[in-house]
């Protein structure tokens, strides 16, 4: 019985054998009979109420449900391990990744689309006012820490850069491989990057102020695998990649990955000593590797439901080992260095 015959029923069983007559008297008794049956009424309504809410509210648990996640597609390889594993130890929770440019991501969020996102941005100081004015608090927890590979062609030796002179790249001011290297036989620089839209492309812009568009001798493409085969076959390309698409060992895909290119070696910002250092987990935990990031899940959840369940266990201990499995480094879990000499 639905909540409409519910209170249809009690209406009818209220006022049954209950005649009203033009004598004040016989209006004001039955006044005072229909009044005090308006707290059952009203409990009566209130039980039905929430006998409906009940249902629903129980549908979602922090380890069951069905819900949509959106990431940056920077960290596809590492979303589809961590929602993998999740989904196998809770068999009730069904969480269906997409993956998208980190523009969409974000407008994704904003428009109440998804109520969880994987992003390396954080919400504006403007986007976070405009969720709680409509009584939405955004949760952003930092759960990993990554890393913007550069990657060149096999056949390209130039794999030492100094940080100086990647960013003299990014502003235009040099624009051939025989400024890096006099020797080199290659010609116009081309600049790699996975969408217009990415947060792979607004770090370096963020990072070296770019204000402008960028110079004509950089080229979108799709994804970062896009990328990788991109600078595979043209020897004169330099891609940026998120260094989680060829940062776990255990992986066939991102093993394929890299043995199609170079990954570039750079040099601290401010030590000229001649030491390089690749996007490897160790120098991306101690930040002597230059183009570090963080890797954000946030919620809008208004209850603890399976987006909160997700975002606690990927942070746990459990997903973390995933995190350290996949080349990046954990955020909230400790971890220890091992120096192997050779």
């Amino acid at each position: 019985m639905n909540r409409v015959s519910v209170i249809q029923n009690f209406i009818i069983i209220a006022c049954r054998n209950k005649r009203l007559t033009s004598s004040n008297a016989v209006n004001r008794t039955t006044s005072h009979k229909l009044l005090s049956y308006i707290p059952l009424f009203g409990l009566l309504v209130f039980l039905v109420s929430c006998g409906g809410m009940g249902k629903t509210a129980t549908n979602e648990t922090p380890t069951r449900g069905n819900i949509r996640i959106v990431a940056d597609e920077s960290f596809q390889p590492l979303i589809e391990t961590e929602v993998f594993t999740f989904t196998h130890l809770y068999t009730g929770a069904k969480i269906k990744p997409v993956y998208k440019p980190e523009y969409n991501v974000i407008n994704d969020f904003m428009n109440d689309s998804v109520k969880v996102i994987v992003t390396s941005k954080k919400l504006s100081d403007y986007q976070i006012q405009y969720l709680r004015d409509t009584q939405i608090i955004a949760r952003t927890t930092t759960y990993a820490y990554d890393a913007l590979a550069l990657i060149t062609n096999r056949d390209n030796k130039d794999t030492l850069i100094k940080y100086n002179i990647v960013k003299d790249i990014f502003l235009g001011k040099i624009k051939t491989w025989k400024k890096i290297n006099e020797k080199s036989k290659l010609g116009d620089i081309r600049i790699i990057f996975d969408n217009n839209k990415s947060g792979n492309i607004r770090y370096f812009k963020e990072l070296f102020e770019i204000k402008d568009s960028l110079n004509r001798n950089f080229f979108a493409v799709n994804n970062n695998a896009e990328v990788i085969n991109f600078v595979s076959r043209n020897p004169d390309a330099l891609g940026i990649i998120s260094v989680n698409w060829i940062s776990d060992k255990d992986d066939s895909l991102s093993m394929s990955f890299i043995k199609k290119v170079n990954v570039v070696a750079v040099s601290q910002q401010y030590i000229n000593d001649g030491s390089y250092y690749r996007p490897q987990q160790g120098f991306i935990y101690d930040k002597e590797y230059p183009f570090v990031r963080e890797i954000y899940l946030i919620s809008r959840e208004t209850f603890r439901g399976l987006g909160s369940g997700f975002i606690n266990w990927a942070c746990g201990e459990q997903g973390q080992r995933v995190v350290l499995k996949s080349g990046l480094v954990p955020a909230t879990m400790p971890i220890r260095l091992v120096q192997i000499k050779h």
